[in-house]
């Protein structure tokens, strides 16, 4: 069966309380999130000393890290493309010095509207030189690299998102493919390009990603977005999903092989309180349709 994670980002907790508080649930790791104030962000585990104890806190509760979300929110990156960028190498060095996961995550990190001066195909071209580039850095420290599209950043109708990853087209560059965010692509939230609507909804998009699935985020939609203008990430009967219809897509026509199902309740409120019984429902899925 595969690993089942809970997102850091979506719990303000020290790690320190929340590796405990998750084990004790069931849970077998973390996906850790760099974001302030409680993540593994260069400036606050910046020296040995707090890397090696955060490092002791994930041992000592025997939990284990999905992926790493790097921090690169704070710099629009097409407006501050070299902050951007140096942000990102400054992650990688902190996750390399870590070592705690090879599987680090990336955004577009710009709103979904054309810059100025900027045709959608020259946003396209931006993206598949920077992530063939940022890929290729992740690769000298022998990390894979996930790219999570959405309705809140640029590049979210299906059909370019699929197109990207095959444009950048490096080995270890793939898609985080969450089924909250695709749910809501595929049905048409906040797309430059129209007619991009898939008729087959989510199913159609997992199969267009057939092969390219490096990590899959599991949490409902019900097909609204919140107030940050990105996919409300409802907890798993709230919304609309048929997780009996997409997990074994997932598994048998994207050909998902990697070791996890990572749970992200990314802004709902008080998602401590909803996380046991987002991992009793992603259990039952695991033991049902994931057998050894």
């Amino acid at each position: 069966m595969k690993k089942i994670s809970l997102s850091s980002w979506a719990i303000p907790q020290p790690l320190e309380e929340l590796c405990p508080g998750a084990k004790r649930i069931g849970y077998d790791g973390i996906s850790l999130g760099g974001f302030p104030p409680f993540g593994a962000h260069p400036d606050i585990v910046d020296t040995p000393e707090k890397k090696a104890a955060l490092v002791k806190t994930f041992k000592d509760n025997d939990m284990l890290v999905a992926d790493f979300a790097l921090d690169m929110w704070k710099y629009d990156s097409i407006k501050m493309t070299k902050e951007w960028r140096a942000e990102y190498s400054r992650a990688l060095k902190c996750a390399a010095d870590l070592g705690l996961t090879n599987i680090m995550r990336v955004d577009t990190c710009t709103p979904p509207i054309l810059p100025d001066g900027m045709t959608y195909e020259d946003v396209k071209q931006f993206f598949v030189k920077h992530f063939r580039e940022m890929a290729r850095e992740a690769a000298g420290y022998g990390f894979e690299v996930v790219w999570e599209f959405e309705p809140g950043f640029i590049i979210n109708e299906p059909k370019n998102v699929m197109w990207l990853v095959e444009a950048v087209g490096e080995p270890n560059f793939s898609l985080l493919f969450d089924t909250c965010h695709a749910y809501n692509c595929a049905i048409g939230h906040r797309h430059i390009e129209e007619g991009c609507k898939l008729p087959g909804g989510i199913l159609e998009f997992i199969e267009m990603a057939k092969g390219r699935l490096g990590l899959v985020h599991l949490i409902d939609s019900d097909g609204t977005l919140n107030d940050t203008g990105t996919s409300t990430h409802a907890p798993f009967g709230q919304g609309y999903i048929d997780f009996d219809e997409v997990i074994p897509a997932i598994l048998n026509v994207a050909g998902y092989e990697t070791d996890w199902w990572a749970i992200d309740l990314c802004e709902w409120p008080n998602a401590w309180e909803v996380a046991e019984e987002c991992f009793k429902f992603v259990d039952l899925l695991n033991r049902k349709y994931c057998k050894d």
